[in-house]
């Protein structure tokens, strides 16, 4: 199988599992910018210092950012949740499972796909544990499945969307995450 026609072939995968859009594109096409990180610190979603996969315990900045341009290709998907109104919380979560589903299906298949090495990034902190074991003072429970965010690897997801050919918002009453997987063939 040609190159192109495998990246077509992770990109219907994850469509398969219930993303909305995928797409396989050249790490070099992904900006970063290390002002995520301030974001973070600000601690917006509760998880700075909560999390083994968030700041401060994910790492430095300009190193994660290093590590992310070290990869060659980026498959990102995105799944997009419709909701009632602005304030359905509840659809929120309905589709932030279904997220985290797609994210559990790519890092299931990796394994078996021709990667030399791969990196699966989500939305928001790690969720493969009901509690992280950093908010419970143990090491994590699960190092081979963590799941870093996009944004703490300094991605900028409103501009990797274009990137790969995707809306960041994807309109009025609905709510749209974003995930990936860094590979190297």
């Amino acid at each position: 199988m040609e190159k192109n026609e495998f990246f077509d072939h992770l990109a219907e995968r994850m469509i398969s599992y219930g993303a909305y859009k995928a797409r396989v594109i050249p790490v070099s096409d992904v900006e970063t910018d290390e002002s995520f990180r301030r974001l973070c610190e600000q601690n917006v979603c509760g998880n700075y210092g909560r999390n083994w996969a968030c700041p401060p315990d994910a790492g430095g900045i300009t190193e994660l950012i290093a590590e992310l341009r070290s990869y060659g290709y980026i498959l990102v998907w995105q799944t997009v949740g419709e909701l009632e109104d602005s304030y359905d919380f509840e659809g929120m979560v309905e589709a932030g499972k279904l997220h985290t589903r797609t994210i559990n299906e790519a890092r299931a298949f990796c394994p078996g796909e021709p990667f030399s090495r791969y990196l699966c990034l989500g939305a928001g902190g790690c969720s493969v544990c009901e509690v992280c074991a950093k908010r419970t003072g143990e090491p994590c429970r699960h190092p081979d499945l963590m799941t870093p965010s996009l944004e703490t690897y300094g991605v900028n997801v409103s501009k990797l969307a274009p990137a790969a050919g995707m809306k960041y918002i994807n309109g009025q009453n609905t709510v749209t995450y974003f995930a990936a997987v860094l590979f190297d063939l």
